[in-house]
């Protein structure tokens, strides 16, 4: 009697085990470790990078067979290979642009955008400058508008350095250097020529906090993970209003012109690949949790519960 009555309970705790393996075989968005396989490519803004890359490491910790890439060639650089479909997701600092969505239309397939974050785009100087702390924006154009006669400090500011300034900034590939162009000097991709480019943020950040008479600009995550070797400048607006960029000036958008969305693209054919759909699920519900975490300031719960609709 006692023999049946333990092979009864043995069976019972099979049972649970099986069940218990069953459910915690899936993660938040209810995806099987098991079953889900395959590869996410993912490629573009420099800016987004280190959201897509977060969200990517977390993702595979529940889904190992997955492999997710993701490449930072700039915004322009990974609409280039998006709109052809060479990658899944387009990481972009800027919105698409109407040619480059009619372009992955003409192959049969359609956009899907996703604002997932903002970001205040940084202007920044090294932690040594004294006299630079606040700019106006008709400074900052003089500084980076096409044909620029700015060489030293002194041609900003009559009584600042007579020293040459040493700029940083993006690549003409970059939705960085759009957006800023467009906003301070008043036409996108409009800018002198004559300045340290680079798609990769880290070597710009490299460039301003080596020489005290660099001036540079990049997303506000990069300034924020290295605030102790360089300052963000306080912007002056064309309003008249003085700010500086924070979470909070950001995300009320008094940080203007420099505050903006920033986004991932992905194609709807895409979408049909379980992989591709499931990671992109994942993103969104974990935005609000992974944005801040690497430094940007996320959206309110409802627009990425707007986003998983628009997915699903």
């Amino acid at each position: 009697m006692k023999l049946k009555k333990l092979a009864a309970c043995l069976g019972i705790a099979a049972l649970s085990i099986s069940l218990m393996a069953g459910c915690g075989g899936k993660n938040e968005i209810g995806t099987s470790q098991s079953k889900l396989s395959g590869a996410v490519k993912i490629d573009g803004s420099s800016t987004v990078f280190p959201i897509s890359e977060a969200v990517a490491e977390e993702f595979q910790k529940k889904n190992p067979a997955v492999k997710v890439t993701v490449g930072e060639s700039g915004t322009t650089g990974g609409m280039k290979k998006f709109v052809p479909g060479e990658i899944d997701i387009a990481d972009a600092s800027r919105p698409i642009k109407k040619e480059e969505a009619e372009g992955v239309k003409a192959r049969g397939d359609e956009v899907i955008e996703i604002p997932v974050a903002y970001d205040g785009l940084t202007v920044v100087i090294h932690k040594d400058n004294t006299w630079a702390k606040t700019m106006t924006v008709e400074e900052l154009k003089k500084i980076w508008e096409p044909n620029s006669t700015v060489k030293n400090w002194s041609d900003v500011r009559a009584d600042w350095p007579n020293e040459p300034i040493k700029l940083y900034g993006p690549g003409t590939a970059s939705g960085t250097f759009e957006y800023f162009t467009e906003v301070i000097v008043g036409k996108a991709k409009s800018s002198r020529a004559d300045y340290t480019a680079s798609e990769d943020d880290n070597v710009l950040v490299k460039g301003v906090t080596g020489d005290k008479y660099s001036l540079g600009y990049f997303g506000y995550v990069y300034f924020l993970n290295n605030k102790d070797k360089m300052q963000a400048v306080t912007i002056t607006n064309k309003e008249g209003q003085t700010v500086t960029p924070s979470e909070t000036t950001i995300k009320d958008g008094t940080y203007k012109p420099l505050s903006r969305p920033i986004f991932i693209y992905v194609s709807k054919k895409a979408l049909e690949r379980p992989e591709v759909k499931e990671f992109v699920k994942f993103y969104i519900t974990n935005a609000a949790k992974l944005v801040p975490q690497v430094g940007y300031v996320p959206y309110v719960d409802a627009h990425y519960q707007e986003m998983l609709k628009k997915v699903q």
